[in-house]
């Protein structure tokens, strides 16, 4: 069967309009972060620590159900090493560590992490995360091992 020029070209363009549009259209940009995902049965409270170019801030409190994950951290690492404290809201055990800094009970950004009691928060012991200088990083939160000696 024979097309017609005319459809003929318009097919054409429409395909090549089509293939073209979209291989030279730009990709999104892709969304870094730092995620902690909760492998317990139990909600568990977390807090975020980190230097900026003004100093040290902290940040809590985000809730990360049973099975889920949350993002503490939106866009690319730009640091190596942060800093995390979780708590196990039901039972009260802790993922923490010797890196101290400020937090409170309530949501908070608290910058720097010196005088925390005197300035009217807790002194918290944070664990670090070494992200091995990758632009995003999900850190998994599990159950201790209860079988090791």
């Amino acid at each position: 069967m024979k097309i017609p020029l005319s459809s003929f070209a318009k097919r054409l363009f429409i395909l090549v309009s089509l293939f073209f549009g979209f291989s030279i259209t730009p990709l999104a940009p892709a969304f870094a972060d730092l995620r902690v995902c909760n492998q317990i049965g139990k909600p568990i409270s977390i807090a975020f620590g980190y230097r900026t170019a003004q100093g040290w801030q902290s940040e809590g409190w985000w809730v990360a159900a049973p099975d889920s994950c949350v993002t503490v951290f939106q866009g690319d690492l730009d640091a190596r090493f942060y800093y995390l404290f979780a708590a196990d809201d039901i039972s009260g055990g802790t993922w923490d560590g010797s890196v101290f800094m400020c937090t409170r009970d309530e949501t908070f950004t608290i910058f720097g992490v010196e005088d925390c009691l005197a300035r009217g928060y807790e002194r918290t012991g944070f664990f670090e995360i070494d992200t091995e200088s990758q632009t995003d990083w999900t850190l998994q939160l599990t159950e201790p091992d209860t079988d090791r000696p």
